[in-house]
């Protein structure tokens, strides 16, 4: 017996806490297996991007539309430029038995849980406050002030960690992706999300309830 369909799996996290590194680790180590959703946004097509791949690139007229008709799982804009994910291109993959990998910010992924119970929430998070601070300065990237603006934000986020289904403590990389490879393959097996193969095996074992 097969699960019934695939899982909508969201990784959130603290700005550098590696949820993007992992996501990109787990694609690699298991590809065919996972699919990473494709956004729809606003903003301009840069060299070298194509359409349906890197994103679903739509106008502002044409993404408020899909606002409008609910055509989004969740969305969000950001510096006048607006990202959201498509909820029948989600649809269409977990229908097909895909696992789909989102990689969204919080209130995103409470959108997504909000339309979909069944969506698994990972938070990745670093060991500790210090680390989390250590890695954005050693990007090397950003500005004191900035770094001070994003730690501010990764307070306010940790009051929601606990909306989460999963935390990852993202220490050392590989054990974080085997973990959250792991997680998934779990919860494929949990009877909540096995309800056909259930009934499948209830109706076939019925001409033996008499014990004949």
């Amino acid at each position: 017996m097969e699960n019934d369909k695939g899982l909508i799996v969201v990784l959130s996290g603290f700005s550098g806490a590696g949820k993007g590194t992992i996501m990109k680790h787990l694609l690699q180590s298991h590809p065919g297996e996972y699919h990473l959703s494709i956004s729809a946004t606003t903003r301009k097509k840069r060299p070298g991007e194509e359409e349906g791949r890197e994103y679903f690139f739509k106008s502002k007229e044409e993404f408020q539309k899909m606002i409008d008709n609910n055509e989004l799982l969740e969305y969000a804009s950001f510096n006048d430029k607006s990202y959201g994910t498509p909820k029948s291109y989600v649809e269409e993959l977990i229908k097909e038995g895909k696992d789909v990998l989102l990689e969204i910010e919080v209130q995103g992924a409470l959108q997504v849980k909000e339309q979909y119970p069944e969506a698994l929430l990972l938070f990745v998070t670093p060991p500790s406050a210090k680390v989390l601070k250590d890695r954005l300065v050693g990007r090397g990237t950003e500005e004191p002030d900035v770094i001070a603006q994003r730690m501010a934000i990764s307070s306010k986020e940790s009051f929601l960690m606990n909306k989460y289904d999963y935390l990852i403590i993202n220490d050392i990389l590989d054990d974080s992706v085997n973990k959250v490879h792991s997680i998934i393959q779990c919860e494929h097996a949990r009877t909540v999300r096995n309800g056909d193969s259930i009934k499948k095996m209830q109706e076939e074992l019925k001409e033996f309830s008499k014990g004949e």
